[in-house]
């Protein structure tokens, strides 16, 4: 069985996760609540746009971190915002080397940029990454709301990507470097000081400025992408949940999104199934429903065999508000006890 208190306790990073509409959100935040009123230092972030973060607690959290309960904070990353931090950052960086008549190109180009496949994933990984980083001395603990599976899956594939195109970029400032080194030679009056070196000894040396910075900042960026990567794929310090009901098409995006996630080597601690219907007996439509329901549960365990189970009920009411969700939040750690 799935054990949620020995996750709390053990890990540095959940991530939660999940096909839209199974209640991944309210379980995270159960989820984070148990791990405060553990007495961990939680740090609950969404990267799903549709914030349903802030619904589940019933106040606002926002872009900012929010103090939400005791050793609680919340923060809700708006992929468009991310995007628009970033490309600023490009823009202020990019903009000493053009001339005044070229800002408003470069500007517009940026802005095309923020409409391309992958901008709002590149930039929330690198925000989430930063945090990762940045947030260890003041969180012992991460937790992710995801957005849904698809989404989540081109999410984590990034750091590799990243990392490579990176790694790209940096060849070809290389390669143009080695190649002006050369014609140097054959450039009157210009001497190289040690034609026998490779200019790829060293990322930076004899650069001119603007390819100096650019070659550092890939470099960086590279860097935190493969130190991520390594976070992600640390069994010991992260996990991956998933969340779905017993429902075919939550069950049969979980299990392709758990054979993805094993393909990319991130660890899957197990699945929660959500809103299970009470053993009454009543009419023969809550009869019908129930022998459904075990099919599909049946499903799951043929499916989803080899990952540890932690089976909730359906409650009478919305889990909404901060008493809702302690209420939730007991049932998930007394479960797996």
């Amino acid at each position: 069985m799935l054990n949620i208190s020995e996750l709390i306790a053990g890990k540095r990073l959940l991530m939660v996760g999940g096909k839209g509409g199974v209640g991944k959100t309210t379980v995270s935040a159960a989820i984070a609540v148990a791990a405060a009123d553990a007495g961990r230092r939680v740090l609950l972030v969404s990267t799903d746009p549709a914030h349903s973060l802030a619904d589940a607690f019933n106040r606002p959290i926002g872009d900012q971190p929010t103090r939400l309960w005791p050793n609680l904070t919340a923060l809700e990353l708006d992929p468009d915002t991310e995007v628009d931090a970033y490309l600023e950052r490009v823009f202020s960086q990019m903009r000493r080397y053009v001339g005044p008549d070229q800002v408003n190109e470069l500007q517009r180009q940026l802005r095309l940029s923020s409409q391309s496949p992958g901008a709002q994933e590149a930039a929330l990984l690198e925000r989430m990454s930063r945090l990762i980083e940045d947030s260890e001395s003041e969180y012992d603990l991460l937790i992710f709301d995801t957005a849904p599976t698809g989404h989540t899956l081109r999410l984590l594939s990034l750091p590799e990507v990243m990392a490579a195109w990176t790694d790209g970029l940096l060849k070809h400032n290389k390669r143009s470097e080695k190649l002006g080194q050369a014609l140097a030679h054959l450039t009157p009056g210009r001497s190289v000081d040690n034609p026998l070196k490779d200019p790829t000894d060293n990322a930076t040396e004899g650069m001119d400025p603007r390819s100096r910075e650019l070659t550092e900042t890939l470099l960086a960026r590279q860097r935190l992408f493969q130190r991520t990567r390594r976070q992600l794929t640390d069994a010991e310090h992260t996990a991956f949940l998933f969340v779905l009901t017993p429902e075919r098409l939550p069950i049969l995006e979980t299990e392709r999104a758990v054979a993805s996630l094993r393909d990319a080597d991130v660890p899957v601690a197990g699945a929660i199934i959500n809103r299970l219907l009470p053993a009454v007996d009543d009419t023969s439509f809550w009869a019908t429903r129930r022998e459904r329901q075990q099919r599909h549960l049946e499903d799951i365990d043929q499916r989803l065999g080899q990952l540890a189970q932690l089976r909730i009920p359906l409650f009478e009411d919305d889990i909404e508000g901060l008493e809702a969700l302690q209420v939730l939040a007991q049932h998930l750690t007394r479960a797996s006890l």
